[in-house]
């Protein structure tokens, strides 16, 4: 699965997104934009997530995908996503299979008291392994690596975080790209949190469009453990060609 949406057959969603539990300071999914929060020692997340991105003549996604986080030692987060992916052509038959795999570890550097005015920072390092087949369209085709910066600042019931970093991305007409985003959300009742973003990215392809998008969502906590994840945007610049329409989708437990 791919964090970014310019991507048709295997779009952002993630997410990637991350937090120990959904409460003011949650972050990370169901938006693209990241944070720096890791799961608590000992804590698990667990998704279980569907995804997609409509372009001009093309839908594809993550049909249904697991996404795992293990808080493995302090400030330090293992992370894993499993996809089945999608991919339908207008005019053509709906494909699906395993997706690429991403691997990746979140390390928070900096964790500020609470009274203190500095942001948390850390970085979130990700590795896709191409297992999604390439000619079907559910997947790269090569290894790509991503290393990004993500800060996060709360107050209240509010909370912001973002920032951003360099895909390397392998293979005949592609190129390397940056991606960048910032969101704001807020705790609006204790079982529910409402947020936007906005994030760029540049192009990824010889010749191919860089994009502007945004999205608006939330999570709903049925319990401690169970939590809905959604969210939904469009892009600003070029959507034609990197999205006209996004969504994310998810059951998670927590522990």
């Amino acid at each position: 699965m791919k964090h970014v949406a310019g991507d048709i057959r295997v779009p952002a969603a993630a997410l990637i997104f991350l937090a120990a539990s959904f409460s003011a300071s949650q972050a990370g999914p169901p938006f693209i934009t990241d944070d720096p929060e890791p799961v608590e020692l000992g804590h698990w997340e667990v998704y279980g997530f569907g995804a997609g991105t409509q372009v001009k003549g093309d839908i594809g996604g993550t049909l249904v995908g697991t996404e795992v986080n293990y808080g493995a030692a302090p400030n330090l987060q293992l992370h894993v996503i499993v996809p089945l992916a999608f991919d339908h052509p207008d005019g053509g038959p709906t494909v699906a299979g395993i997706g690429d795999i991403e691997l990746g570890a979140k390390y928070r550097f900096i964790t500020p008291g609470e009274d203190d005015w500095y942001p948390q920072v850390g970085i979130f390092p990700l590795v896709e392994l191409p297992a999604g087949n390439a000619a079907r369209g559910l997947g790269a085709g090569k290894m790509r690596e991503y290393l990004p910066v993500w800060l996060q600042k709360d107050w209240g019931d509010w909370t912001s975080y973002g920032g951003g970093g360099y895909w390397f991305n392998q293979g005949a007409g592609n190129r390397n790209y940056w991606f960048a985003g910032w969101e704001l959300q807020n705790q609006v009742t204790k079982q529910l949190m409402l947020g936007g973003e906005i994030f760029h990215q540049t192009a990824d392809m010889i010749g191919g469009k860089a994009t502007t998008s945004f999205n608006a969502g939330g999570v709903y906590d049925f319990s401690e453990n169970y939590h809905l994840l959604f969210s939904g945007g469009r892009g600003l610049q070029n959507p034609a060609l990197t999205n006209q329409f996004s969504y994310y989708l998810a059951l998670q437990w927590t522990s």
